[in-house]
């Protein structure tokens, strides 16, 4: 819904409210302070955190282990989609199983089925039934034997909803509906009063009249126009001439008036999808004890039997919460809002109530003055403070006693996500919904100043993508958000295996959606791609082990004056800019700046969570960049400042007022705290965006990671007090409609100590080496180069040696090389490749040279010819079960599948097979690179029948060199597909619009062997 929140200021209405915020803020962190806490370190491989969330200091080496092993609690997880309760115990335990032996680490197990034809009895399946609680305690015992974190909906669907109470219950959720009658000048108005103009929806029976008012509207203009600009002065309260619903009251003798009556109703707004329940379930209020305390006494009086009490604690996972989609035909409401909005707003709400009226999300009403955004924005700032007081702290308080945590899609309506993301155990945003990178940044923030570690992130969901989505373009965008901020990927989903009406391959909880494919993807062993998803996990595990370490650190807080997320801007000039030469940022609302952490010290913001080393200060953007800002932030910039603290502050601000609606005096304080403000010297104020390379300059920033442009490279940077983390990725979806592009950058990083030593650590292997070539500058940073595919990422992370890691220091590290590649050999020693035969010279780190020869090196061999083992996945005797028809195939040259005749419409796994004779030129100093071309989707590699590591799935080379052997070596490559090509044909109805995929090793393929030599020094 559009909705503008308020503000904050120092007037006395501003000061009732910093009173109340503060009361929130010590609620929150002592609610918070059992079971969340910022990470030190990363668990130890197998480490339980249920209660706490934190990640606990380990003797010296302990990071190396738990990343080459990390524990199930930063592991990968999946919504898991089930029928509602029509499920089956052996099938829970089997599919726990297997979604634990995949490697991935919890379960958020949600009651959605869009796609159901058949329907589910609700009274005997529905969702908190006795078969439901049943069937959670199954999954909960066995997920404590597999070591699976289990979290749970808070109700059926989303958004929270319980059954048992009524649109018209106390507890339901409220709107405010409104009727409208023109009355001529002169013109008496007898009678019943004005019908609301959108009816109610079913089951709501009662309603109450809330105000009625009467306003002139503005001359010239149309009493029926949308929206109706309404005379604020000429605004009258009609309510006490109101008797039994009818009205008597004779219009002034000029101009057109409206007579506009408010009635307070349910909404009826139910969760998602069909009956989840008996009787049905109704949306909660979510701004109002009464709601929260329905779901809380559903929960105890039905759900939580001491059996599952006690799983829960044994398992310790969340309660979760979709995003926040209140959806009214009218006004949002909640009964108590008129009271609460005086006594924190400090006037009454009813003289202005005209303009937050709305008729299907637009404003009907408008004052013909600024009147309007200041009290909608005050109004919906008012509904943060009540979701938050009313909702969010007490459910997190009540999960808490249950040993669990409260995971959130704080956004949704136009309030404070940023803040709400900082009172959070785990905020989560979505791949699906978000526009851009920035919109994690805005939860990031949160997160980062309220001292939380998780930055959840409903993964891997694509309209229109069902059984066509690969683990390839699900990584290439998933790893871009990891550089925003994200840390825990929660993936979309996995499916239960059945449901009534399912079609092959199974029950999945959006596909179908609206006769079409609908949303991707049902993951699991459903799908060819299933025998790899242990690689990916293992990725993704280490990748998040390392993004759930220490605390991020940020160059740059961008201040916003309101805290939405989602919204798809960005921050200004940084995101277009900065971003592409390395700077960092995320984004900051105004009651972060009440929090705890919001000191300065050593001129950083936050010292010991982001440490910003500035602020960003801009209009407001939600609003053409007006010069917006409330009293109390400007004070405590001015404190900042005064601290030493580099703040830049784009634009002139001469015409600077505060957001919502002032107090007397108000807008004259706020510019002479402006002034003051720009008159600190450590504060550039900058005539507009393009110039804040100025202010960088005249502050004498510097960003932690340096770079020359580049549009795809991103990285993000966490520290502990043993280590500095970087994460490097490279975007190949930053661009619309881009493939993205190999990039190869000299890369500056800013280093805490003198002799720390830079380690490359392998997401993929859970190995960790230190780093062969690499300079170290006169000012201590260390300069190093990324190469990375579209997609790829890689690890640095700096470090002293001994502690951190075991073993001493490496004695040699190079600094450039005429080889191609310089690594490190056995004892410490380096070693140099190369494709070519030839004397190469490599420099040390004390500028000596070393020379190291390669001999004769055999030329580039083509693998064209392939014996292909393919299994065609067709549909079985039952919707979840599956035909799988082997097929071979000898191919004179690699073609995508479509294009053999044998496999035009086939899904399913392929495995290619091939020879090759390497001579007696084929020694120990030889290796050889496997370079496989295309290949969709997933693959592994096999060479004389030893199975490699897991192989990098975006980048598609493999180093095969310690796995040959002179003579006929024999070369296998394993390729998974999707299941769509499949599904085409027979589900035409459904999925044989989709494009048909080119599956398979499409090459070109090549066998490159490399020279290698020792570089004694």
């Amino acid at each position: 819904m559009r909705h503008t929140p308020g503000q904050e200021d120092t007037s006395e209405h501003g000061s009732l409210r910093r009173r109340a915020l503060l009361k929130m803020t010590a609620a929150a962190g002592a609610a918070a302070a059992q079971p969340a806490a910022t990470a030190a370190v990363a668990p130890a491989a197998g480490a339980s955190t249920a209660t706490t969330g934190s990640t606990a200091r380990k003797p010296g080496g302990a990071f190396a282990r738990s990343f080459a092993s990390p524990g199930a609690r930063v592991r990968p997880r999946f919504r898991w989609w089930w029928p509602d309760a029509l499920v089956d115990p052996e099938e829970i335990k089997r599919e726990i199983d297997q979604i634990a032996a995949a490697g991935f680490g919890g379960v958020e197990i949600a009651a959605v089925t869009h796609s159901v034809s058949e329907p589910i009895d609700p009274s005997r399946h529905g969702w908190g039934t006795p078969a439901w609680v049943a069937a959670v305690e199954t999954a909960l015992r066995q997920a404590r034997k597999r070591d699976i974190v289990v979290d749970l909906t808070i109700g059926p669907a989303w958004p929270a909803a319980v059954p048992g109470i009524t649109p018209d219950s106390k507890a339901a959720i409220k709107e405010l509906a409104h009727g409208v009658a023109v009355v001529p000048g002169r013109t008496a108005f007898t009678g019943p009063l004005p019908e609301p103009v959108t009816a109610p929806s079913s089951g709501v029976t009662a309603r109450k009249v809330r105000s009625v008012h009467a306003a002139r509207v503005v001359a010239g203009t149309s009493p029926t126009a949308f929206p109706a600009r309404l005379e604020k002065d000429s605004v009258t309260d009609l309510t006490s001439r109101v008797s039994e619903d009818r009205l008597e009251w004779t219009a002034p003798d000029d101009g057109a008036w409206l007579v506009i009556a408010c009635y307070e109703r349910g909404s009826g707004q139910r969760p998602e999808g069909p009956a989840h329940t008996s009787p049905l379930s109704y949306v909660v209020d979510h701004f109002s004890e009464a709601g929260t305390r329905a779901v809380i006494d559903f929960w105890e009086n039905r759900i939580l039997t001491p059996r599952m009490r006690k799983l829960l604690r044994e398992t310790g996972g969340a309660l979760y919460e979709d995003s926040i989609e209140i959806e009214t035909h009218a006004t949002l409401w909640t009964p108590g809002i008129m009271a609460e909005f005086e006594r924190r707003m400090g006037y009454s709400l009813l003289p202005y109530l005209p303009v937050l009226l709305e008729t299907k999300e637009k404003y009907a009403f408008a004052f013909d003055d600024a009147t309007n955004k200041a009290v909608r924005r005050d109004y919906m700032d008012v509904v943060t403070e009540l979701y938050i007081e009313n909702h969010l702290l007490p459910v997190q308080k009540w999960a808490h006693s249950l040993g669990l945590q409260l995971r959130i899609q704080p956004y949704g309506l136009e309030t404070d996500a940023m803040y709400k993301a900082a009172l959070l155990d785990q905020p989560e945003g979505e791949s699906l919904g978000f526009k851009n990178l920035d919109d994690f940044r805005c939860l990031a923030g949160g997160r980062d100043m309220g001292g939380k570690l998780v930055l959840s992130n409903e993964a891997g969901g694509t309209a229109g993508g069902a059984y066509a989505t690969t683990w390839d373009a699900t990584l290439k965008k998933l790893v871009t958000q990891y550089a925003a901020g994200v840390n825990q990927a929660v993936f979309h989903g996995f499916a239960y295996a059945d449901a009534p009406g399912a079609a092959w391959p199974g029950f999945a909880a959006f596909s179908p959606y609206d006769g079409g494919a609908g949303y991707g993807e049902a993951w699991g062993p459903r799908q060819p791609t299933w025998g790899h998803a242990a690689d990916v996990a293992g990725y993704l595990s280490r990748t998040q082990q390392v993004l759930q370490t220490g605390v991020n650190k940020v160059d740059i807080g961008v201040l916003w004056q309101k805290g939405y997320a989602g919204s798809g801007l960005g921050a200004s000039w940084f995101t277009g800019d900065g971003v592409p030469v390395g700077w960092t940022h995320l984004f900051l609302s105004p009651r972060l700046l009440s929090l705890p952490s919001a000191v300065v010290r050593d001129g950083r913001l936050a010292p010991d969570g982001p440490a910003f080393k500035a602020l960003l200060v801009d209009g407001d953007v939600m609003i053409g960049r007006e010069h917006t800002l409330q009293l109390d932030v400007a004070e405590k910039l001015v404190g900042y400042a005064r601290k030493g603290l580099p703040i830049i502050v784009i634009g002139d601000w001469k015409d600077g007022h505060v957001p919502g609606l002032p107090k007397e005096g108000d807008n004259e304080r706020l510019l002479k705290l402006i002034s003051e403000l720009l008159a600190q010297p450590s504060v550039s104020n900058v005539p507009d965006r393009p110039d804040v390379p100025q202010g960088i300059a005249a502050l004498g920033l510097k960003r932690d990671v340096e770079y020359a442009q580049s549009s795809m490279l991103l990285h993000a940077h966490r520290a502990d007090t043993e280590a500095d983390y970087y994460f490097f990725a490279n975007d190949a979806v930053g661009k619309k409609g881009s493939t993205g592009t190999p990039i190869s950058h000299d890369v500056t990083l800013t280093t805490r100590r003198p002799d720390v030593v830079p380690y490359v650590l392998d997401a993929w292997t859970g190995t960790i080496e230190p780093l062969a070539t690499y300079t170290r500058l006169d000012d201590g940073r260390i300069r190093l180069r990324i190469a990375l595919e579209p997609g790829a990422t890689t690890i640095i992370a700096t470090a002293r040696p001994g502690k951190w890691i075991p073993g001493p220091a490496p004695r040699w590290h190079a600094t450039s090389s005429q080889a191609s590649e310089v690594r490190r050999a056995k004892g410490g020693r380096l070693e140099i490749r190369d494709t070519r035969p030839a004397t190469y010279t490599t420099t040390l780190q004390d500028g000596a040279t070393v020379s190291a020869t390669i001999e004769k090196v055999a030329e580039p061999i083509e693998l064209t010819r392939w014996k292909l083992s393919a299994e065609d996945w067709t549909p079985g005797v039952t919707a979840s079960s599956t035909t799988k028809t082997r097929r071979t195939v000898e191919l004179d040259g690699l073609k995508p599948w479509p294009e053999i005749p044998e496999l035009t419409d086939a899904s399913g796994m392929g495995r290619y097979r091939t020879t090759v004779k390497l001579g007696a030129a084929w020694t120990g100093g030889h290796g050889a690179l496997l370079e496989l071309g295309e290949v969709y989707d997933t693959y592994r590699v096999t060479v004389n029948g030893r199975a490699l590591p897991p192989a990098d799935q975006l980048t598609t080379v493999v180093d095969v060199g310690p796995y040959l052997r002179r003579g006929t070596n024999t070369i296998e490559v394993e390729v998974a597909t999707s299941l769509i090509n499949r599904l085409r044909v027979s589900n035409a109805p459904v999925f044989g619009a989709a494009k048909k995929q080119n599956y398979g090793l499409v090459g070109p393929v090549r066998l490159v062997p490399y020279g290698r030599a020792v570089a004694d020094s």
